[in-house]
């Protein structure tokens, strides 16, 4: 047996064995995502690439939740760490599943390159879809909970591995991503782009992080000092791998013009500590350790974390000794993991409008005319980065599925998602005759918004990328308005993947649904929520600006502006806003004391009720606000949350504890101080609204 497969030996032990074994040039090559068999040594073909951003992803049949951003809208950290144990039992079955049949291919490894937790800094940005939205505090408290389920709790193996990506400032625009220096202050790096990653890496133990394409401040992410050494090894001690996006290693001497030679790019990214390429100018260390741009000794430490990573997923290991290795292959797409898919749906929808009380809709009515380019269509509602679902429900199949056998259930398109005709038109008012209510469902999809270069679901082939307008696109709007001119009522259902700012329909269309791309399940949920058998519980984690003419350039990343935190204008729907079918009250907002120390935590109650006559979930959210900070800080920020089912008259207290670490100031040289002050806590139900009295504190400095 060789000696690195001795299990009595630490895995540290054994991941030095086998690289004093490894000849430079196969040293190389397993630093590759595409690493090659090694033979002599037993070290089989293996991708590092995977991915599971809602979902095990591009490998086949997989149970398929709602887009990223739809699952944030739930803000419920107990559905992302259940997401995350099922995403990982498909993912092992499916791993080992492969192996048996002999397959090392892409998308059936156990690294999987997830979560996106950037920042939605601007709605425009097309990949916005597959964060957890604008907040860093939110995005870390659903980010966590799904890496530490996703990687398992034994206290030997990973269950799989986790990626925390893009690091870091990253979030468009898609076109220039390859090429883009992103100026950051230090200031807005540690407020607002930061915080998310270092809870990953510092709470969740994340394995893996991935950098940005972009540069930051001029250095590219994937062969940055500052961000791999200085931030990620040095002040928060990660000690996983670090991967490049792929082909980001190509655009250093390609694109960002930093090196002149491929050699001298993999010696940047190496020497920095990016320890895996996905692409291929990995295959230049050769060359680049004979010019001397690299050493071998480097080149070892980077190749010890990346086997360090394999060893702790059991590949090196006999397969009785690995507990993972035994989940079967029928928990995939399973009936229990699809009631998940289907809870996390109805979790994910955002009532952003009901105009006296419109819905639920009487499931008895004579006549629904289900009308729109998102209504009958399956492929839009997964999203990207996706898996296949062996079975959908489009919106017009759960309408139809779920009204009264009396009740007539028609559907035509009107348009396409950009385009329409007069004829489209007049079908869609025709079909509309006598009936009771219009259910109108519009929006975008991946052949709008999505990644650079990505292949969409679509006719038009290859996604726009980012977006030039909030609103409904014009064939869209011309449809809702002639809709709206039949006189029938109209429930405007929004399918995307990122903020649909209408402001004509906010002021003309009576009830608005936000679906996002909802997952396999999506048709289902969105009719248990117009016929009111879910009662919607689902809070936007992103700002709905009003138009466009509210943002700064798409390409400044200064946070001045930007999000609920610095956006001084009134939003068309504010961070964290979403109505129920009840109503709930707020009261007795407590506070353990008026005065504390620097260094002290602080606790407060509130007791909240509902009011209303049926059972509903609220989301209990907390913003605090420094009023005396000597400098520029956030309007507010949401410090605590937390997500309460409440009977109709019942009434629950709610405990909050701020830290110190919550009453921080970033100073403009992005030191991190708690200053002596201040400072306003808010319990409300969005950024924007308030139902309890705001209390003050203050902070006194120590004796």
């Amino acid at each position: 047996m060789n000696e690195y497969k001795n299990t009595k030996l630490t895995f540290e032990v054994r991941a030095d064995i086998l690289i004093s074994q490894m000849t430079l040039e196969e040293k190389i090559s397993q630093m590759l995502n595409k690493s090659p068999e090694i033979e002599r040594l037993g070290i089989p073909a293996y991708d590092w690439w995977n991915e599971c951003l809602h979902g095990v992803a591009r490998a086949g049949i997989a149970t398929v939740f709602p887009q990223a951003i739809g699952l944030a809208a739930s803000w419920n950290k107990k559905l992302f760490a259940e997401m995350g144990e099922v995403i990982s039992d498909e993912a092992r079955a499916k791993h080992h599943d492969a192996i048996k049949k002999g397959k090392h291919d892409i998308y059936f490894g156990l690294t999987f390159w997830t979560p996106n937790i950037n920042i939605f800094r601007d709605p425009r940005w097309g990949r916005g879809q597959e964060t957890y939205g604008e907040d860093p505090y939110l995005t870390a408290q659903l980010a966590v909970p799904f890496i530490r389920a996703l990687q398992g709790n034994d206290p030997k193996y990973y269950k799989i591995t986790a990626t925390a990506k893009h690091f870091a400032v990253h979030s468009g625009p898609e076109h220039d991503r390859h090429k883009f220096n992103a100026v950051v202050s230090e200031k807005d790096l540690r407020e607002t782009y930061l915080p998310a990653f270092e809870a990953c890496v510092k709470d969740a133990k994340v394995e893996s992080v991935m950098g940005a394409y972009n540069r930051t401040n001029g250095e590219a992410c994937c062969a940055s000092t500052t961000l791999i050494q200085k931030i990620l090894r040095e002040e928060w001690n990660f000690q996983g791998h670090f991967v490049s996006d792929c082909a980001a290693i190509r655009d250093i001497f390609m694109y960002h013009n930093l090196t002149g030679t491929p050699e001298e790019a993999a010696a940047l990214a190496v020497n920095a500590g990016c320890d895996l390429n996905c692409g291929e100018v990995y295959d230049s260390l050769m060359l680049a350790v004979e010019k001397g741009f690299v050493d071998e000794k480097t080149i070892d430490k980077s190749l010890k974390r990346i086997l360090l990573a394999k060893f702790k997923l059991g590949m090196f290991d006999p397969l009785e000794q690995v507990p993972y290795s035994k989940i079967p292959y029928s928990v995939v797409d399973c009936e229990k993991h699809r009631l998940l898919a289907l809870k996390a749906a109805r979790e994910s929808i955002v009532l952003l409008k009901n105009e006296k009380s419109i819905l639920p809709l009487d499931k008895k009515l004579k006549k629904i005319a289900v009308i729109g380019p998102n209504a009958n269509e399956t492929e839009v509602l997964i999203g990207n980065y996706h898996g296949e679902p062996s079975n959908t429900i489009t919106i017009f199949e759960g309408i139809k599925n779920a009204a009264s056998n009396e009740t007539e259930v028609v559907f035509t398109e009107g348009s396409k998602i950009s385009s329409t005709s007069k004829k489209e038109i007049e079908k869609a008012i025709n079909i509309t005759e006598n009936a009771d209510v219009i259910i109108a469902v519009l929006g975008i999809d991946q052949s709008i918004e999505g990644e650079e270069g990505e292949e969409a679901g679509s006719a038009e082939g290859v996604s726009r990328a980012d977006r030039n307008i909030l609103e409904l696109l014009p064939p869209q709007k011309y449809l809702l308005r002639k809709l709206h001119a039949t006189g029938i009522p109209v429930i405007l259902t929004l399918i995307n993947g990122s903020p649909i700012s209408d402001v004509w329909a906010d002021e003309n269309i009576p009830a608005v649904l936000e679906a996002w791309y909802p997952g396999e399940e999506g048709g289902t949920a969105v009719a248990d929520v117009i016929f009111g058998n879910y009662n919607p519980s689902g809070k936007l984690p992103v700002t709905f600006y009003k138009s466009i003419d509210q943002l700064s350039p798409f390409d400044d990343y200064s946070m001045d502006g930007r999000t609920y935190k610095f956006l001084r204008d009134k939003p068309l729907y504010p961070f964290g806003f979403g109505l129920s079918y009840t109503s709930f009250e707020y009261n007795d907002l407590i506070l353990s004391s008026e005065k504390i120390k620097i260094g002290e935590t602080i606790n407060l109650s509130v007791n909240i009720t509902n009011t209303g006559e049926i059972a509903g979930d609220e989301v209990v959210q907390l913003y605090i606000k420094d009023t005396k900070a000597s400098v520029r800080v956030p309007i507010k920020s949401l410090c605590g949350f937390v997500k309460v089912h409440l009977f109709a008259g019942e009434t629950k207290k709610v405990n909050f504890t701020i830290e110190p670490s919550q009453m921080t100031v970033i100073l403009d040289n992005g030191t991190s101080v708690v200053e002596p002050g201040e400072f306003e806590v808010i319990v409300g139900v969005h950024a924007s609204a308030c139902y309890c009295k705001r209390i003050n504190f203050e902070v006194q400095p120590m004796k």
